[in-house]
């Protein structure tokens, strides 16, 4: 009554899920209420009981793997005619499970419960569960339900230990009826009536037969007899004739013969030692002549076992693990799913806190990695490592022209003179600070979270954390107020407050000097021209829209998309369209469309420095007086003008009513 019992079924639907996290959902019959050709059911009416342990941790398993949760069961119902119907929302942070589930390769549910209480009818071979405890609901590749014959019997490896199971929960007389002999239980009693003459020849008869009978099987035991003894005196026969041998031989050879034996013998012994001395002399010098060779070979095998654990285990477990140990406070090889990841990967660390450290360095870069591939503005401006919060950079501003000299002829007769190199121009390096600051954000875990359940919540809270400080960043650097507290990076708008250039919000009117949003292209073109020199370059120039700005490109005709400038923009990069050889991008990091708001900028990437302190590094703490543990992301970066010796290097365009 301990075994284990897994019936699938097919999943009837998946869809998109929460936009925020790409997960999916997926919907259909857990279990139905049909009886299989083995005669098995599950009614409906077990589940409202056989739910209720569940129902406390209502994981999504992968292939009824406990190591491979994959989402929550968020819905269920029970319906009478059919069975157990679930919805379930599958994190994206699943990686394989998720893209085969949205490939249509996993499309089943199968379950896994423990029969409690049960009925058996040996009669009609029906075996009906009363009571169950459902312990996991899994994703599976293969259904096997009814549509493809599911059934109990498949969790035995025999029929007759199958017969045996269900006889446990049959009826005392209904057990005895299921052991009957066939033949026996098929009997029938029957009356006859006969006169006495049909009596006394059937008597006849049957004694006829009987002394038939008998004196057939006396005939046949008298052959067997008879056989027998025949086989007996031909085996003594051949007993005689080769004691008769032995015996000629021994008086023919007399005492010669066990000399004989002897010499043999002893030739026989000096040949094996003659070989074997040749074969070891044959070894030993192979040996030597190998030695080299040898000797390479178990240094080359050494260095591959020092190699081969490296990859043993992937980085989404080396991230699980590290994050998990943080979100619990504790070490990494103290969590269940670290120590099993730990003993994973071999011995080739020396001991587990040079493991893990070695696994956080890897999470830590990986994750900024993650948080640069997300950011547009950031990655246009030239970057530098900073050792300190504040550091000074030396910069060589622009100090004028050159003089001509006014010596026409390369041999005047006058001679050289002070005047030969030019008027004297005063000329001196400047300093621009860079400043770091610190963006952070948080997430707040309670103490009730198991170890199990927050195994499949680190990727997701692993991806929110990363695209939070992605978003802060990018913003920052965009149009940054360069205040004292809640933004204190100076973004690259800020370095130009009042435009010359401005698009009108209505379309309609359009005041003396501005652009409509019909003429974006146009409007963006004299955001160039505003630059000065900086414009002069157009290579050397990046357009930043917002989102409203970029669908008024779109209705201008003279607006070049990269269907028509080229393949050579991707996601990647951001690139939506090229004017005037300018690249345009788009960043949903403006502030919506009104009076006052930036609809865009054209800047100078050359004339801004970026710094970046430090990575991304996460810490936890604990916060007893709420019941909750917080983990912190932060990293350390900040963003400068270098010159403003030919202007700001930036133009903004602004909307006004």
């Amino acid at each position: 009554m301990n075994k284990t019992f897994y019936l699938s079924s097919d999943m009837l639907k998946a869809e998109a899920g929460d936009s925020d996290d790409n997960s999916v959902m997926i919907s259909g019959y857990a279990s139905t209420q049909d009886v299989d050709r083995h005669g098995d059911v599950v009614p409906a009416s077990v589940w409202k009981k056989g739910l209720e342990n569940y129902l406390k941790n209502p994981i999504i398993l992968a292939f009824h793997d406990h190591t491979q949760p994959v989402g929550r069961m968020v819905e269920h119902k029970i319906e009478k005619d059919q069975g157990l119907w679930i919805k379930a929302k599958i994190s994206s942070a699943s990686e394989k499970v998720y893209k085969l589930i949205k490939d249509g390769i996993l499309s089943a549910f199968s379950i896994g419960f423990r029969v409690k209480d049960a009925e058996y009818d040996a009669a009609t071979k029906l075996f009906v569960v009363k009571e169950l405890e459902l312990h996991e609901i899994s994703v599976v590749a293969v259904p096997a339900n009814q549509n493809t014959l599911f059934s109990l019997a498949k969790a035995f490896e025999t029929a007759e230990e199958y017969e045996t199971f269900k006889l446990q929960f049959a009826s005392q007389d209904q057990s005895a009826k299921g052991l009957e002999n066939g033949l026996d239980a098929g009997k029938q009693n029957k009356e006859w009536t006969m006169n006495p003459e049909e009596i006394k020849q059937l008597l006849a008869d049957a004694a006829k037969a009987a002394a038939q009978e008998a004196a057939k099987s006396a005939l046949e035991a008298q052959q067997a007899a008879q056989a027998e003894l025949e086989a007996k005196r031909q085996a003594e026969a051949a007993l005689e004739a080769k004691i008769k041998a032995a015996v000629s031989a021994t008086v023919e050879t007399g005492a010669t013969g066990a000399e004989k034996l002897l010499a043999e013998v002893e030739k026989r012994l000096a040949d094996q030692a003659e070989q074997s001395k040749n074969a070891l002399a044959g070894l030993e010098a192979a040996l030597k002549e190998k030695a080299a060779e040898l000797e390479a070979i178990q240094r080359s095998k050494m260095q591959f076992g020092d190699k081969a654990p490296a990859d043993a285990v992937a980085y989404a477990d080396k991230e699980k693990a590290i994050l998990l140990a943080k979100a619990m406070g504790r070490r990494v090889e103290d969590t269940k799913f670290g120590k099993q990841m730990i003993e994973k990967a071999g011995a080739h660390q020396p001991t587990p806190t040079a493991t893990t450290n070695f696994w956080e360095l890897e999470v830590s870069t990986q994750m900024e990695a993650e948080v640069r591939r997300r950011l547009v503005v950031a990655p246009l401006v030239r970057s530098i490592q900073m050792q300190a919060p504040l550091i000074a950079i030396p910069v060589n501003p622009e100090t004028g022209h050159a003089t001509w000299t006014g010596q026409s002829t390369p041999y005047s007769t006058s001679g050289a003179n002070s005047t030969a190199g030019g008027t004297a121009g005063n000329h001196q390096l400047k300093e621009v600070t860079l400043r770091s600051y610190k963006v952070a954000t948080n997430e707040y875990l309670a103490y009730e979270e198991e170890e199990d359940s927050l195994i499949a919540l680190m990727p997701i809270i692993r991806d929110a954390m990363v695209r939070r400080i992605a978003r802060a960043i990018d913003r920052s650097y965009l149009r940054g107020a360069g205040g004292t507290d809640g933004d204190p990076v100076k973004g690259i708008a800020a370095y130009d407050p009042v435009s010359a250039v401005n698009i009108d919000i209505d379309g309609a009117t359009v005041a003396t000097g501005n652009f409509s949003k019909a003429n974006s292209v146009s409007a963006l073109r004299a955001l160039r021209k505003d630059l000065g020199q900086w414009g002069l370059d157009p290579s050397g120039l990046v357009y930043v829209v917002s989102q409203d700005m970029y669908y008024n490109l779109l209705d201008d005709t003279n607006f070049q998309t990269m269907d028509k400038v080229g393949t050579s923009a991707t996601l990647l990069t951001g690139q939506i369209g090229s004017i005037g050889n300018t690249p345009v991008l788009v960043s949903g990091e403006f502030e919506a469309e009104g009076a006052g708001a930036i609809a865009a900028m054209c800047f100078a990437p050359a004339n801004f420095l970026a710094g970046n302190q430090r990575g991304l590094r996460v810490d936890t703490d604990s916060l007893v007086e709420t019941q909750r543990r917080v983990m912190v992301a932060s990293m350390r970066v900040g963003l400068t003008q270098i010159t403003t010796a030919q202007g700001a290097g930036v133009s903004t365009l602004r909307y006004v009513a």
